[in-house]
């Protein structure tokens, strides 16, 4: 389907801002990299082990730099990102342990963490998992994305994570060394000792090192399965997406039934620690809510005493469901987490007339009732299935946008982020920290890759965040003259509308004196399928009815611009990372 765009339009405000926002990124990006890492690519900070200040930090730093790039910032966004990433591997391979006993021989064995949980593991390889985006032939890409896939499917001696048996991996703490089959102690989670006082401002708020273990005191259950675990579907979603390799797609299908499975005998509530034996809860008694970061998952603040619930899994495993959904195409997997939403609302009180809804699950049952309904993932099974039964309403102004509402919203989210760009920049340029006195993650509130808003707008997107998720998204563009990703120099589009049938969007050329060309994929990795695309009168088809478009390719015109919508079968094809112009993966159906 193709569309030539040569309507005059004065170039829109929201354009011009998102043009600008992808500049300013870009080069606060290399400004941040010149103040933080060394020649080398490391980071100049005090590199330590653990869930304070670890590896996982350390790679935030340049979170989101891949997802900049893909989006159509210039090319030496890539290549920064390279030159940390590379110089993060090494640094972090170097770094040993003295007293943490899995890490004395380095922190990071064959590139990738000896032993810790995907809430961590996700967070460190989110920009990594975003390089697909960008440059899916890259050697050193694919080589890695197939090895750390091979950690759980007995292709790298000595990570034995997974029970292919039980279909189970056997601890949350897994990695390129394997799992620990073992309770977890303060000292595995909190890294060496270290001097604090006048020296580091730990990122919780500990005064010492002995606060710093007494953070972790309590994080002891890890042995075992827990839906954190279903972070490791990116890994293996990625591997797949570079050759289709039924391996990858197998594993993904059958760890994610299992856990669908557990969730519908638990009443549709997911449990939150599996043991080796298979059975839910069996490593603490019986507690299906049991488990580091699960149901029942609350602990002592040191510094204060107060109790803190931190059931952060449910920030995380409903992208497990998402990603089955995109590789297969079945909205029953996005239903699963739709029931746990349900479940856990479906426990409300009223109390003092009001409705009160719980977060966590203990020994008495529900508790922590707050007035806002639980919706951990709503938003993102409501843009997968765009159907809110049994949902709370997402608190977002880009989805009312999408819906047809606030329509001031993309210019005003535009300029807030622009602004924090220049404050974030501001606060480096000011920053007297020196190397010895920084921890891995006082930088990570200084990151200036600001994507969010450029996803949400130019994608009609889910922001991909630090979580470690794929990107999903209702569209991507890519330069077909420079042959690479990204919107081409000059165009502007925004999402304006998704619904049911499809999405449309407006693009505009800002450049008066040439003209681009631009090849706008459906879905993120080409999974959704174009039944129709029209642009005022003119309406296209594909040539077989049969086999829907997975892009659409528009010409625009110098200072042009105008609305295209297509009617889209979503997840209609295999998910691949192939470019358009190298696409050849058959319909799923």
């Amino acid at each position: 389907m193709r569309f030539v765009i040569d309507t005059p339009v004065a170039a829109p405000y929201w354009a011009l801002l998102q043009r600008r926002l992808l500049r300013e990124a870009a080069l606060a990006c290399r400004d941040f990299r010149n103040r933080y890492f060394d020649s080398r690519g490391y980071l100049e900070c005090v590199p330590r082990w653990g869930g304070d200040d670890g590896p996982d930090d350390a790679a935030e730093n340049f979170l989101n730099w891949t997802m900049l790039h893909a989006l159509g910032a210039p090319d030496f966004v890539l290549d920064l990102y390279r030159e940390c990433w590379e110089g993060h591997l090494r640094q972090y391979t170097e770094a040993r342990t003295e007293e943490v006993p899995f890490a004395r021989d380095g922190m990071y064995f064959k590139e990738f963490p000896v032993m810790f949980d995907w809430f961590h593991n996700g967070e460190g390889y989110s920009a990594f998992f975003l390089e697909g985006l960008s440059d899916p032939e890259n050697a050193a890409f694919r080589r890695r994305t197939r090895r750390f896939a091979g950690f759980y499917l007995e292709e790298e001696p000595g990570a034995d994570n997974f029970d292919a048996e039980r279909c189970l991996v056997r601890s949350m703490f897994n990695g390129s060394r394997g799992p620990l089959r073992r309770k977890a102690r303060a000292l595995d989670w909190a890294g060496d000792p270290i001097e604090i006082q006048n020296r580091f401002r730990p990122g919780h708020g500990e005064a010492s090192y002995a606060q710093m273990l007494e953070h972790f005191r309590e994080y002891n259950d890890v042995d075992g399965d827990s839906p954190l675990n279903l972070g490791i579907t990116t890994l293996m979603l990625n591997a797949y997406m570079l050759a289709g390799e039924a391996k990858y797609r197998d594993w993904i299908v059958n760890y994610v039934d299992r856990w669908a499975e557990r969730t519908r005998l638990n009443d549709g509530i997911i449990p939150t620690i599996v043991g080796t034996d298979g059975v839910v809860g069996s490593p603490c008694g019986g507690r299906w809510y049991g488990g580091v970061y699960g149901w029942g998952f609350s602990v002592t603040v040191p510094q204060t005493g107060e109790l803190a619930h931190r059931p952060f899994f449910t920030h995380r495993a409903h992208y497990g469901f998402g990603n089955a959904l995109l590789l297969t195409g079945r909205r029953g997997y996005a239903d699963v987490w739709r029931g746990v939403i349900a479940g856990v609302n479906g426990q409300a009180r009223i109390r003092d007339g009001v409705t009160e809804y719980p977060r966590m699950h203990g020994d008495e049952g529900w508790y922590d009732f707050r007035p806002e309904p639980f919706r951990d993932g709503a938003l993102e099974v409501l843009y997968w299935t765009h159907d809110d039964t049994h949902l709370p309403q997402p608190n977002s102004d880009w989805w009312q946008f999408v819906q047809g509402g606030h329509e001031s919203w993309p210019v005003e989210a535009l300029l807030e982020d622009l602004n924090q760009v220049r404050t974030r920049m501001r606060d480096v340029h000011t920053d007297r920290s020196t190397p010895d006195t920084r921890m891995s993650d006082d930088m990570n509130h200084l990151n200036p890759a600001v994507t969010d808003t450029l996803t949400a707008t130019m994608l009609g997107g889910l922001a991909t965040g630090r979580v470690g998720q794929p990107l999903h998204s209702q569209i991507r563009f890519f330069d077909p003259d420079r042959q690479r990703a990204g919107i081409p120099e000059d165009v502007g589009a925004l999402v304006r509308r998704i619904d049911r049938e499809g999405v449309e969007v407006e693009l505009v050329n800002l450049n008066q004196r040439q003209g681009r060309r631009v090849l706008m994929q459906l879905g993120a990795y080409g999974e959704h399928g174009g039944v129709r695309a029209q642009m005022g009168h003119t309406i296209r088809q594909p040539a077989s009815e049969s086999q829907p478009a997975t892009a659409v390719e528009i010409c625009l015109e110098p200072g042009t611009g105008n609305r295209i919508a297509v009617t889209l079968d979503r997840f209609r094809h295999w998910p691949t990372l192939a470019f358009p112009w190298r696409r050849h993966a058959p319909a799923r159906r």
